[in-house]
């Protein structure tokens, strides 16, 4: 992705310099790399990671314990990322003029290690990359990339990462939207439906980070998409299920499947249609 010299958003809070004290396991959370793959992209989708953080919130202290200075690398990332969230702004300030959907509000990115305090409780790594509606802020640490590299089989690279961040600004669209304050209640009301509903969020997510794509288009290098796609696939709920347990259990799933991953994002690339995002219709029928 061609970034470097570009517009960096001044709505990024880095606090990866920031080591936090290690967080107690309470309510029954085992912090492993299971957990952060299957709450991967979670946020409010599906209310899969809310009720987590929030549990973590309730039985767990974060306290800082030192501070120190970004390595070069570090500080390389904290730019890239703050292009990433600004392309995002741009993007989706623009698609909301253009459908006349009302004043988009940019949300706020925090990059963190180990540990972080939000609006919806204290979280750890072991989240993964999750969105908090109760601050409208998106929360990254970025060793999970290593993890989704190396033991989930994506392939990596710069443009994966903004597929992430994409996904997760996809859920603040969700929730500005009201999406996901409506696909809440109908949890509430049929629970039979609460894992299907969580799916079509899911995809919505990924058909919103292939729309950002499209908007993008200007600023991607060969194989970015690829990257994109080998992220997607490599966190399918089938995936996920078939590495760490063996077995796929598709009742179970909450996020979709690799192939369904895959074909929302493109469907939002493709398109470059808002209104062609409607995944509830085909998870729900």
């Amino acid at each position: 992705m061609k970034w470097k010299g570009r517009r960096q958003s001044g709505n990024l809070d880095d606090r990866r310099g920031m080591s936090k004290g290690k967080l107690a396991a309470g309510g029954g959370i085992v912090v492993t790399i299971i957990v952060l793959a299957l709450n991967f992209f979670g946020g409010e989708t599906g209310q899969q990671l809310a009720p987590i953080v929030e549990q973590l919130g309730n039985s767990q202290t974060v306290q800082q314990t030192e501070q120190r200075e970004l390595t070069a690398q570090e500080k390389e990332m904290g730019k890239f990322m703050a292009t990433v969230l600004a392309d995002t702004e741009d993007v989706w300030n623009q698609i909301f003029a253009q459908n006349n959907i009302g004043d988009y509000k940019e949300p706020a990115m925090v990059l963190f290690t180990d540990a972080v305090s939000t609006g919806c409780g204290n979280a750890s790594s072991a989240s993964g990359p999750f969105y908090c509606p109760a601050d409208q802020k998106v929360y990254m640490d970025l060793a999970f990339f290593d993890e989704l590299k190396t033991r989930f089989g994506a392939k990596g690279g710069d443009f994966a990462i903004a597929y992430v961040t994409a996904h997760e600004i996809g859920h603040h669209v969700q929730t500005l939207l009201r999406t996901s304050q409506k696909v809440t209640q109908l949890q509430r009301q049929n629970r039979s439906e609460a894992n299907r509903l969580s799916v079509a969020l899911e995809l919505q997510a990924d058909f919103y980070a292939g729309l950002w794509a499209h908007y993008n288009q200007e600023y991607l290098e060969e194989g970015d998409i690829e990257e994109a796609l080998s992220a997607a696939n490599a966190v399918g709920d089938d995936a996920i299920q078939k590495r760490t347990q063996g077995d796929v259990v598709p009742d179970s799933f909450t996020h979709g499947t690799s192939e369904q991953r895959m074909k929302w994002f493109m469907k939002g690339y493709k398109t470059g249609d808002i209104r062609q995002g409607d995944t509830f219709s085909e998870i729900l029928n």
